[in-house]
């Protein structure tokens, strides 16, 4: 793991090389919210723009979704899965993996215990367990919406009828990343799945009134930069409400767990372009860039993010959900994450939201114009 210091020295030792016109580039994406494909991959791929692109996110951030970072209670309540992703250590074929899954009574007393420990939201996931038929997920949505919590779902793909099902039960959120929007990596990572149907889940998402979250896997094998500006064009199309992105962690159970690791420089790069073209959208620093780099949330956090999901899961459950090795707080009890995390956040010169975090549409104009937002581009 590479420490927070060496990681902001190297990025600016970078900075001194950023161009005019990227800086030019940077305030357009700060004034307008807008970039051309050929625009955010220069972006993307440019090592000098990142700590001017990471401030000006972060002004973005401050003026549209606040100072508050909201925190998300996640419960892995099932290691089971039909799918069979090549990145991925819960795929169908890996035998290696540890398999479990809650019950139902577990499940919604993790959600209790969430709501003590001051989480307004927690998020269920899980492989795609079709144990979890749209009874018994209707039933645990029945019981956790009664503790007054905002519910976000991560199961995969089901149908239509099914998602129609949840949202009436009182999932607020569905989260489905689609991992990139290239159809033929897609479907060469996500052996036995269509782009098509992955695409059509986002869309009747969104039709039936889901807050939508989805996100890309950043340093695929054959993911090229340009296919992650695509996928940026893509979110902002949709208007996605969540968008969540980390680097590829290559688990030595699949059959890509060879390939070198996702770049934490290029998924930082991204948060930041993700935050000035979809200003209100909420925007996690995930677990899988601090297990690449010590104090990687603080540093996603400053570059124009505004969630975290601290793990709720208890006991060796957290170990067995091993999407990739190393995963960090595995040992770590749901309090000690809570405590850690709130500290941590205080410490940044921020504070832990109060509310359940739905996205507030146009909230930032005003505030964008009363704070300026590309004045500092214009100096640099």
């Amino acid at each position: 793991m590479q420490s927070a210091k060496s990681i902001e020295q190297e990025a600016r030792e970078r900075a001194g090389d950023v161009s005019k016109e990227e800086l030019l580039l940077i305030r357009k994406a700060e004034e307008n919210h807008a970039l051309t494909e050929p625009e955010l991959t220069a972006l993307l791929g440019s090592d000098a723009a990142e700590e001017a692109l990471a401030a000006a996110a972060d002004r973005v951030r401050k003026a549209y979704v606040g100072d508050g970072v909201h925190l998300r209670g996640l419960i892995e309540f099932s290691s089971i899965c039909r799918q069979n992703c090549m990145y991925c250590g819960l795929r169908r074929d890996n035998a290696k993996a540890e398999r479990y899954r809650l019950d139902a009574d577990t499940i919604v007393d993790l959600a209790r215990k969430a709501k003590g420990y001051g989480y307004p939201t927690v998020v269920l996931q899980s492989g795609e367990d079709l144990f979890f038929d749209t009874e018994k997920i209707c039933g645990i949505l029945h019981r956790i919406k009664a503790l007054d919590l905002a519910i976000t779902l991560s199961i995969g793909e089901r149908s239509r009828a099914e998602y129609a099902a949840f949202r009436e039960a009182g999932a607020d959120r569905y989260l489905l990343r689609i991992e990139t929007t290239d159809v033929p990596l897609y479907e060469r990572m996500d052996p036995g799945m269509r782009w098509s149907n992955r695409d059509r889940c986002l869309r009747d998402l969104r039709e039936l009134g889901y807050e939508v979250g989805t996100g890309t896997l950043v340093g695929l094998p054959g993911q090229t930069i340009p296919m992650i500006a695509r996928d940026i064009l893509y979110y902002q199309k949709m208007d996605a409400d969540m968008i969540g992105v980390g680097p590829f962690i290559p688990n030595p159970d699949t059959p890509i767990g060879e390939e070198p690791a996702g770049s934490f420089h290029l998924t930082r790069r991204l948060v930041s372009l993700l935050r000035l073209l979809l200003p209100e959208a909420n925007i996690p620093a995930t677990t899988a860039m601090e297990t690449m780099v010590a104090m990687g949330r603080e540093i996603v956090l400053s570059s124009g993010a505004n969630v975290v999901m601290p793990n709720v899961t208890e006991g060796d459950y957290r170990r067995k959900y091993a999407l990739y090795p190393g995963k960090i707080c595995v040992a770590d009890t749901p309090a000690d994450c809570r405590h850690c995390m709130g500290g941590r956040i205080a410490a940044m010169g921020r504070y832990v939201a109060a509310d359940k975090g739905f996205r507030h549409h146009h909230r930032g104009i005003a505030q964008a114009a009363k704070h300026g937002l590309g004045k500092e581009c214009e100096h640099a």
